[in-house]
């Protein structure tokens, strides 16, 4: 554990980045430009996400219990973005730049705003993770 912590305390200091030595990360993560990026403790990440810069994965502030995101698979992650809480985020979703996610975001959503509001993705739009493509593309 003395080694863990050492590794996330030498890589916040010299990367400004900060994820917890518990936080489970999937195989296949990219984060671009990875500088302010924040995961806490029980946060998990599935295969294949892709996430930009000063994006945090950040508690509830309630001590003792499992109180980070969750984070699907293929899911794109744009700058800025914050999750805070106990909270899921489906498969082959986009959380929009700027957006405060407290509340779950079904598979196949956008989550855009503060706090964030889940619209449906597009039937043809392909998996956001994939095309990297941070467009809203949606049906209204």
């Amino acid at each position: 554990q003395s080694l863990a912590g050492l590794l996330q305390s030498r890589s916040s200091e010299m990367f400004h980045v900060d994820i917890h030595p518990a936080a489970r990360v999937g195989k296949g993560i990219m984060m671009d430009h990875a500088t302010g990026v924040v995961m806490g403790e029980s946060t998990v990440v599935g295969d294949n996400v892709s996430m930009l810069h000063h994006v945090t994965l950040g508690g509830s502030g309630k001590s003792g219990v499992d109180r980070h995101p969750k984070i699907g698979s293929g899911v794109l992650i744009g700058a800025g973005a914050v999750v805070l809480g106990n909270v899921r985020v489906g498969n082959c979703s986009k959380i929009g730049a700027g957006s405060v996610v407290i509340k779950e975001v079904p598979p196949r959503h956008v989550a855009v705003g503060v706090p964030a509001r889940n619209i449906p993705l597009n039937k043809n739009t392909p998996v956001p993770v994939n095309s990297m493509d941070s467009r809203f593309d949606f049906d209204i």
